[in-house]
């Protein structure tokens, strides 16, 4: 079974996202109150904890939130999906808008090891039904 295993949150962008109880998804928008948000295709960034710990392969101290992902997922292969896979999680519906991103220049991460797992196996998703999106809720894709 697919979950979250985090929901993570920045009120400024360029640092690393810290994990909330709980957070409210907001149509059209992402995650209230997180500095990625906005009307645009990259509402909300998730990335695996199986991405996670390839990178903590590599000797790299890492916890949720370090790849600024607003969902960390367990046992879903995220970056397989396609661009328009409809996702539901927790109370929310989302979908797929695009796969993996260019990273940014200065990623912390890419100057400690070399390399960045967040442009490959992250995703991004548009908020379709808005509701709260708590750690442990299931993550199913809607046929």
């Amino acid at each position: 079974m697919a979950k979250v295993v985090a929901v993570n949150i920045s009120e400024t962008k360029g640092v690393v996202k810290r994990p909330i109880e709980k957070g409210f998804f907001k149509k059209k928008h992402g995650l209230e109150g997180d500095a990625h948000a906005g009307d645009w295709h990259r509402q909300v960034s998730l990335l695996a904890q199986e991405s996670i710990d390839k990178m903590k392969k590599m000797g790299v101290e890492l916890s949720v939130g370090d790849f600024a992902e607003n969902i960390t997922t367990e046992g879903i292969v995220l970056y397989k999906l396609p661009v328009g896979t409809k996702l539901k999680i927790g109370e929310t519906e989302m979908e797929v808008s695009q796969i993996g991103k260019k990273c940014h220049e200065g990623c912390e991460i890419k100057k400690k090891v070399g390399y960045c797992i967040m442009p490959k196996e992250g995703i991004f998703t548009i908020v379709l039904k808005e509701g709260y999106i708590k750690p442990g809720d299931e993550i199913e894709i809607i046929e």
